[in-house]
């Protein structure tokens, strides 16, 4: 077997791509987008009828500002109904990363995502709402969780986000891995391997005390540099990876061994409960995260105003 074979033994594959047709080629289980990504799928000809349902869903709206927001919603959940028929698990759809420190508009907007796949035929069992790891992001997802509505937080680079959003009973986070790694290089000038590299060990972190304690949150580690990061953290719950990875894996026939196992984690007492002045401390005392975090919702915002500025042009 390749080693994307492999992996596939002990670890839900996930396509980290809203370009559909390489969707339909790699067969992943689950699919998870971002503002950038469907930025760049929204670019290429092939996927103009979503842009256009899109627009026609916000042409009714009475302001230019409102017409955005349903535009954008309306195109992200055409991208995730697309990407369902071509999968048979989930597909993620994120909220609007300039609400990362509103819980409310969090939660309103999540309703509003989950209400335009119901009106498309899909139920909520099938969608993750993504959401930024920021203090409000997850007690927006606590709520939201019960309401039996299925959350994703992703920017997550940190042990107390982790935390936090066990406590808050997520269905599942998507903590990073290159771009912990990319920090680091850039700190310390220094290369790191598989094994030492810093994404990886955080996320081996919260897998082995997600496991130990038995929270029952998914641990989808995301955002690799390279299949040697993949490797190194085989078995965990779910990777979403790629296209230009999943290709690279199933290019390379050389063993791949599991590297994570639930079986292997020592039961331990749960952590005191993180409150929002202890959360906020332990984010503000690393450095990387609290970077990272701010830079991710940023980008992801940054790419959201470049999608709106495309759709102003299309309703011109």
């Amino acid at each position: 077997m390749n080693q994307l074979q492999q992996l596939q033994s002990f670890s839900t594959i996930v396509a980290d791509t809203g370009d559909i047709v390489s969707i339909q080629r790699l067969k992943p289980v689950d699919a998870t987008t971002n503002p950038s990504l469907i930025l760049k799928a929204a670019s290429q000809p092939e996927y103009q009828e979503i842009m256009i349902k899109g627009l026609e869903a916000a042409k009714n709206q009475p302001t230019q500002a409102s017409q955005l927001k349903t535009a954008i919603e309306a195109i992200s959940v055409g991208f995730g109904v697309e990407i369902l028929k071509a999968i048979p698990g989930l597909v993620s759809t994120e909220v609007d990363a300039r609400a990362s420190f509103d819980t409310r508009a969090t939660i309103e907007q999540a309703r509003r995502i989950i209400q335009r796949y119901q009106s498309a035929g899909i139920g909520r069992e099938r969608v993750l709402v993504k959401i930024a790891s920021s203090w409000e992001g997850i007690q927006a997802a606590r709520l939201l969780e019960q309401e039996g509505i299925h959350c994703n937080l992703t920017l997550l680079f940190n042990f107390a986000q982790a935390q936090a959003c066990a406590e808050a009973g997520v269905t599942l986070i998507s903590p990073f891995v290159g771009r912990i790694l990319d920090w680091y290089k850039k700190s310390t000038g220094q290369d790191y391997t598989a094994e030492t590299d810093p994404g990886v060990v955080s996320v081996k972190s919260i897998y082995q005390y997600y496991k130990a304690c038995d929270y029952k949150t998914v641990v989808m580690a995301a955002s690799f540099r390279n299949t040697g990061e993949i490797a190194a953290l085989a078995g965990c719950d779910k990777l979403t990876i790629s296209p230009a990875l999943l290709d690279a894996l199933a290019e390379n026939n050389s063993p791949l061994p599991r590297v994570l196992t639930a079986e292997s984690c020592s039961a331990q007492p749960r952590l005191v409960e993180l409150n929002e002045a202890a959360f906020r401390w332990q984010l503000n005392e690393d450095a990387m995260a609290t970077e990272k975090l701010a830079e991710g919702i940023r980008l992801f915002s940054a790419d959201l105003r470049t999608l709106e500025g495309k759709i102003l042009t299309l309703m011109a």
